[in-house]
């Protein structure tokens, strides 16, 4: 729907009746819609806060975009009737659970929708419970797992239940928008809700997990100290007198035995545990990230910085939002087997550390109240910091690097090579044989004008007084200027250094050489440029017409294979009109009109391209009605 950018016709704000009619279509429509979630959304009109007017935007294609004015886009209606109200991204990242939501089966399959494809159920990840339970034409959002911002918008094209019986199958989720379309572009402030969102893909929040691994663990220590508190209740319940526990016998057989069936399961568990290695040779251990200070966390993240000014960060980049510089260059910079996570470091937020290196004089930064985001204006490379600093060099190993020489080496031959050259005429061949060079040879511009000049300097035709100035002799002045000066006129006496080359080239003739690969070929004149001429048909059909490939050695089958391939288009191939269409013309259909010419009219027609083939046949023709004429 919003693939394509569309400016909208009109733009208006909405009147207090209007506002509560959308806010009741919004209520009615989704579920999940509480009062303060559409508040927080479309914000009411109050005396005690500034008025935030609420704009309308209407499209070509009956298209309605309600939103904030000077912010984002909230809430687009598809056929303009209040019937297909769905949420934008921005609204799904105020109110993530405004709908529900499908999980892709990793941030890989994000490319996909993001380029505009719908959501198939073969990338949709099922989770424990089974497929929950939805109706044919539901507005869902898209999530990848690991990130709470959802990533587009559609409605469901089957029900749960005929999508079982299909065998999830097919398409789940017509895709109506998506982050990067032309409406979250038409946002006055564009921008992303966390680190995860990239520029074509989108992955998991690293904040995100890193809090609910920090949640996980915290639930792992109270569950633990509420078993050790039982535990130690239950001892002080069952003690004796004299402070010694005393356990029943019946109790204490079962634990025991409880705990030598644990205690084996361990043991086994233990003996069966290894490790492994990877391919390198080097054991992973996430111990040792632990074993990292705060200090070490804040020298590590400088580094990375300082690497990535140093490689990825272009001055023509700039500015970049502070989530970019962290996801697409400072942790791609960090060595392999360690986390970089921001919260071990001091500065516990990228807004703070990112501040503090502005306040150094490294970067320049500016804060954005409306994202709360910080942004990378400009990189001060003259710093001592950037200077003093030494980027390292990746590795790459032989067997990537051969194969990238492989790769490399076989586009090469594919690459193709056009070089313009020249052959001698009558006019410039006695300046070839006053040098001794080969009058049959094709001479590149730079041969031929050394031909010249040779000649020159060896006859010393160089002025004495001015060295830029050539006095022409008789020879020189007839290569040069005989048949192109007009009868009557003076020829020249002397020339300038300069313009000796060009004109010598122009009194020969011109030749090109074609090589593509291993395949070359040389051919009389000028290199003809490929033709393209689009017409009309049948109404709005329109048809491209592709001629002149031969001249580049490009072979028209395989091209109209790739073509139909790249466009989803049809495509034919069909001959130019040459030797074969005239002699089949003019010859097999009416040969009497034929037998009035010459014989040898055939022979002087200007034909487009003649093959061996077709010439053996034409002479076979020619032939024919030669014998045919001597015999009436």
């Amino acid at each position: 729907m919003f693939k394509k950018a569309v400016e909208p016709k009109s733009q208006q704000r909405l009147s207090g009746a209007d506002r509560k009619k959308l806010k009741r279509a919004i209520r009615d429509r989704f579920r999940n819609a509480s009062d303060p979630h559409i508040d927080l959304l479309l914000p009411p009109r109050s005396m005690h806060i500034s008025i935030v007017e609420i704009t309308v935007s209407k499209y070509p294609n009956r298209v309605l975009v309600y939103g904030l004015e000077g912010d984002c886009p909230m809430f687009y209606d598809g056929d303009g009737r209040g019937s297909e109200i769905f949420p934008t991204v921005y609204a799904l990242w105020k109110v993530p659970d405004l709908l529900p939501a499908f999980t892709l089966k990793g941030g890989e399959v994000s490319r996909f929708v993001l380029g505009g494809a719908d959501l198939m159920f073969p990338g949709i990840q099922i989770p424990a419970e089974g497929l929950p339970s939805f109706s044919a034409g539901e507005p869902w959002a898209v999530k990848v797992p690991g990130n709470p911002a959802p990533i587009a918008v559609g409605t469901t094209t089957v029900s749960s239940t005929e999508a079982l019986k299909a065998g999830l199958r097919g398409k789940a989720l017509r895709i109506s928008h998506y982050y990067l379309d032309t409406l979250w572009e038409s946002a006055e402030n564009c921008h992303v809700p966390n680190a995860g969102f990239l520029e074509d893909v989108v992955f998991e929040d690293p904040a995100f997990c890193s809090a609910s691994q920090a949640s996980d663990s915290c639930q792992d220590d109270s569950s633990a100290g509420q078993t050790n508190a039982i535990s130690n209740e239950h001892i002080g319940d069952s003690s004796s007198a004299d402070g010694t526990p005393s356990i029943p016998y019946s109790a204490s057989v079962e634990d025991t035995g409880a705990t030598d069936e644990v205690s084996e399961q361990i043991t086994t568990a233990m003996v069966d545990l290894q490790i492994v290695e990877d391919a390198a040779g080097i054991e992973s251990n996430v111990d040792n990230q632990h074993l990292l200070s705060v200090e070490d966390v804040d020298a590590l993240l400088d580094k990375c910085l300082l690497q990535a000014l140093h490689t990825t960060v272009k001055d023509k980049d700039l500015p970049m939002p502070g989530s970019i510089l962290w996801s697409s260059h400072v942790l791609p910079c960090r060595p392999s087997g360690i986390t970089l996570d921001i919260k071990k470091s001091s500065y516990k937020k990228l807004a703070k550390w990112l501040q503090s290196k502005s306040a150094s004089g490294l970067i320049s930064v500016k804060e954005d109240k409306h994202k709360k985001e910080v942004t990378l204006s400009s990189v001060n490379r003259n710093h001592l910091d950037y200077t003093s600093f030494k980027p390292e060099k990746k590795k790459v190993e032989r067997n990537e690097q051969s194969t990238k020489n492989n790769a490399n080496e076989g586009q090469l031959h594919k690459l193709l090579d056009v070089v313009e050259i020249y052959k001698p005429t009558t006019h410039v061949n006695p300046i070839f044989a006053a040098i001794g060079a080969d009058t049959g040879k094709l001479y590149s511009a730079p041969e031929a004008s050394q031909i010249v000049f040779g000649y020159i300097e060896k006859e010393k035709l160089v002025k004495q007084t001015d060295k830029s100035i050539v006095v022409l002799d008789a020879t020189l002045c007839d290569a040069l200027f005989k048949g192109a000066i007009k009868k009557g006129s003076m020829y020249p006496t002397e020339i300038h250094k300069k313009d000796i080359g060009q004109t010598f080239i122009n009194r020969m003739q011109a030749h090109h050489v074609v090589t593509r690969g291993s395949d070359s070929i040389v051919r009389k004149g000028g290199l003809k440029p490929l033709q393209i001429v689009t017409e009309r048909r049948q109404g709005n059909k329109k048809v491209t017409k592709l001629s002149g490939l031969e001249s580049f050695l490009i072979d028209a089958e395989i091209l109209a294979s790739e073509l139909q391939k790249k466009f989803a288009c049809s495509t034919t191939i069909s001959e130019l009109p040459g030797l074969m269409a005239y002699v089949w013309r003019n010859c097999l259909e009416n040969p009497s009109k034929l037998m009035r010419y010459p014989v040898g009219y055939l022979m002087l027609q200007p034909y487009v391209k003649t093959s061996l083939r077709e010439a053996a046949l034409v002479f076979s023709i020619v032939s024919r009605i030669d014998i045919l004429r001597r015999h009436d």
